[in-house]
C-alpha cells in the first residue's frame, strides 16, 4: 500500500494531483505532534501544516524521533495524532513502539514514517494498531492525506467527546464549575475545546469569559436548516488558543421552548470537529435537557451539601444509570462546602445514598469565586496554586480520562499491540 502511494505521488502530473486532492476532507480541531529525525521530513510536515485542509489542526514539530516521543510523553498527555519518523531497522522501530505504548493514551492515533519498504514490517505495524505507514522521502500532501484520512474514513469514529455539566439544584455553581473545567481542559491538557452555554435566557458563560460575541448558539438553534460545520464554526468566539465559546444570547427577546432534538445537529457538528465539548446544561427538566444528558459521553452533576441537592442528585444519578446501561456511571462533585453557620450533609452521607463518592468537594470561597466572576476570569487565572484550582484540574483529567492515562504510564512497559488492539476487540 505504501509503495503504491509513493509511486503515485512521484508519477502523477501536478494537474492530476491538484484535482484529486480537492476531495480530501479537512482535518477537524485535533492536536498533532510530530517527532522527526531529518530536516527534510520536518519541512514536509511543516508545509502540510500550512495546507488549508490542516487549518484547524494544532501542529507541533520537534526533532528526535521515537526516543524523543517516549521521553516527552512520560510526563505529558499524548495528543490526538502522533507522527513518528524513524530511520532504524524494522526490529528497532517495533521495539521503540512497544516502549511508546507504556506512555501513550490508547485513543491516540499513530502515523509512522520510515525507509523500510517491507511488507512484513507493515503487517507488524498494523497488528500493533498503527494508523498509517509512509515511506520516506515524503511530500506535504502525503501528510495531509494521511492525517485527514484518519477522521474522514466512513468507519472513523467521531473525534469529539461531549461532557455535560448540570446542577442538582439552581444556584449550586454548576455553570462556574463547567466553565473552569473547560478552561482547564484547554489550558492544562492542551485539548481544543468548546464550552457551550445552553441557558439561552440567563447564561453566564459570556460574562465569565469576558466575551460579548454578536452571535452564538441561538443563531444555530433557530436556523436548523443552516447547520453545518462551517456555519457553527463562524458562531464560535475564541477565548484562548485552545478554547472557544458558543455563547447564549442571555436576553428575553424570545421564548426558548425547544423540541427534544433541537440541539442534536449542533452537537453532531461540534463532535465532528472539536476534540472536547463541555456543555453547560441549565437546571431544568425538559425533553432536550434529558436527551442532552443521556447522549453525553461524560456527565458531571454539581451539588451543594443539603437535603434537596442530595435528593435531586440521587434522582438524576439513578435515572442516568438506568438510561445509559452500557456507559460508566455519572460523576458528581460537591460544591460550596463550609458555608458559615449552615448545617451541611456530609460527603459520606452522599456516598452512602448514591453508593459512590464525590469526585471533588470544593470549598466555599466567596472572595475568590466572586473576584473571578466580576473580573471575567477563571480560578486558575487569579489563583493558579490554590487548592480549588488543583481540584478543577483533577476534575478535567477525570472527565477526559487523562487521570487513567497517567496511571498507565507509571507501570512497566507494555506492548503496543496489547494496548491499541483493544479498540478492535
Amino acid at each position: 500500500m505504501s509503495s503504491a502511494s509513493q509511486a503515485e505521488w512521484q508519477e502523477s502530473p501536478p494537474a492530476e494531483v491538484a484535482g484529486r486532492d480537492e476531495r480530501i476532507a479537512p482535518a477537524p480541531r485535533v492536536s498533532v505532534q510530530a517527532f522527526c529525525e531529518t530536516v527534510e521530513t520536518a519541512a514536509a510536515i511543516q508545509a502540510a501544516g500550512e495546507d488549508r485542509r490542516m487549518a484547524k489542526a494544532h501542529l507541533r514539530i520537534q526533532m528526535g524521533g521515537l526516543i524523543a516521543a517516549i521521553e516527552a510523553y512520560r510526563t505529558s498527555p499524548t495528543p490526538n495524532v502522533i507522527i513518528l519518523e524513524s530511520e532504524n531497522r524494522s526490529e528497532e522501530i517495533l521495539a521503540g513502539l512497544d516502549q511508546l505504548a507504556a506512555v501513550c493514551d490508547s485513543a491516540t492515533r499513530v502515523i509512522v514514517i520510515g525507509r523500510m519498504n517491507d511488507v512484513a514490517l507493515y503487517r507488524d505495524l498494523v497488528r500493533r494498531g498503527i494508523s498509517d505507514y509512509l515511506i520516506a522521502p515524503i511530500g506535504a500532501l502525503q501528510i495531509v492525506r494521511s492525517v485527514c484520512g484518519l477522521f474522514s474514513a466512513p468507519d472513523a469514529k467521531p473525534v469529539g467527546r461531549i461532557i455535560a455539566v448540570v446542577g442538582a439544584k439552581g444556584g449550586v455553581g454548576a455553570s462556574t464549575i463547567a466553565h473552569n473545567v473547560a478552561f482547564s481542559i484547554a489550558r492544562d491538557l492542551m485539548l481544543d475545546s468548546v464550552v457551550t452555554d445552553l441557558d439561552l435566557a440567563f447564561g453566564t458563560a459570556g460574562l465569565d469569559f469576558n466575551q460579548d460575541p454578536p452571535q452564538g448558539i441561538a443563531e444555530a438553534v433557530f436556523s436548523p436548516d443552516r447547520i453545518d460545520n462551517a456555519f457553527v464554526d463562524r458562531l464560535l468566539s475564541k477565548c484562548t488558543d485552545h478554547l472557544s465559546l458558543l455563547a447564549a444570547p442571555a436576553t428575553l427577546d424570545h421564548v426558548y421552548d425547544f423540541g427534544a432534538d433541537a440541539f442534536e445537529a449542533i452537537f453532531d457538528s461540534l463532535r465532528a470537529t472539536v476534540p472536547c465539548v463541555v456543555l453547560d446544561v441549565p437546571h431544568q427538566w425538559t425533553g432536550w435537557t434529558k436527551q442532552t444528558l443521556v447522549g453525553a459521553d461524560d456527565i458531571l452533576i454539581v451539588a451543594a451539601p443539603d437535603l434537596a441537592n442530595l435528593r435531586n442528585t440521587k434522582n438524576l444519578y439513578d435515572f442516568l444509570k438506568a438510561a445509559r446501561p452500557n456507559d460508566h456511571r455519572p460523576l458528581y462533585c460537591l460544591n460550596q462546602i463550609g458555608v458559615p453557620k449552615r448545617p451541611e450533609i456530609k460527603a459520606a452521607d452522599f456516598a452512602k445514598a448514591l453508593d459512590d463518592g464525590p469526585v471533588a468537594a470544593i470549598p466555599f470561597d466567596p472572595q475568590m469565586f466572586g473576584s473571578a466572576a466580576n473580573n471575567g476570569q477563571m480560578i486558575a487565572e487569579i489563583a493558579a496554586n490554590h487548592r480549588t484550582a488543583e481540584m478543577i484540574r483533577q476534575l478535567a483529567q477525570k472527565l477526559t480520562g487523562r487521570a487513567e492515562a497517567k496511571k498507565q504510564r507509571s507501570g512497566l512497559l507494555s506492548p503496543l499491540i496489547e494496548k491499541l488492539l483493544q479498540r478492535q476487540s
